[in-house]
């Protein structure tokens, strides 16, 4: 999507060992006009997978899943980090490492809002080793739900994560596709630098 690809070159940092930062329209502030022509973007690619529900995980993929939802008129639940006491004592927990926090970090979802029979649709900021993406499906399927597309606004090819998620046996769409970032650029698959 050239909109986002755009943005990722006039205001995105490569901050090296294959961090993109963001932060100015992703995720610490947010730009929710691209981040509407986003979500209408994936609610196009997406419609016809009949989804019932959107997952995504805390904090910058709620963003562009809320967008989504709204293109689609779904809900979205996000998968949270921490347990606030408004959460039932049973949810549906696993665990994904953070590139950025150079941890693994909890993720967990309530019961009540994820249920057996729905059709999850994943979005998500990034797309990198697919780890998070496959926490979220951990998650969508200990609920009985099945997965049925995932959306990232920002994939990075060559760290491996659309094969890492051909077992979910879902279509994947990621809106702007980075094949390198060696050396401080941002290289997009459509050639663009």
């Amino acid at each position: 999507m050239l909109a986002l690809e755009q943005r990722i070159l006039s205001e995105g940092q490569n901050l090296g060992h294959g961090i993109l930062k963001v932060d100015s329209f992703v995720n610490h502030q947010v730009d929710p006009g691209l981040m509407m022509e986003c979500g209408r973007e994936f609610a196009r690619l997406f419609a016809p997978l009949g989804a019932t529900k959107i997952l995504t995980c805390e904090i910058s993929g709620i963003a562009p899943a809320i967008m989504t939802g709204l293109a689609l008129n779904l809900p979205v639940v996000y998968a949270r980090k921490t347990k606030p006491v408004t959460m039932p004592d049973t949810v549906f927990l696993t665990t994904a490492p953070s590139h950025t926090k150079k941890r693994d970090v909890e993720i967990m979802a309530s019961p009540e809002y994820l249920q057996a029979g729905e059709r999850v649709l994943i979005i998500d900021d990034f797309l990198a080793t697919g780890q998070t993406i496959l926490a979220l499906a951990r998650i969508a399927r200990a609920a009985g739900a099945e997965v049925v597309g995932v959306g990232a606004l920002i994939e990075k090819s060559f760290e491996g994560g659309r094969a890492a998620l051909q077992s979910l046996k879902a279509p994947i769409h990621a809106l702007a596709v980075i094949t390198d970032m060696r050396d401080g650029r941002i290289i997009f698959a459509d050639g663009a630098a």
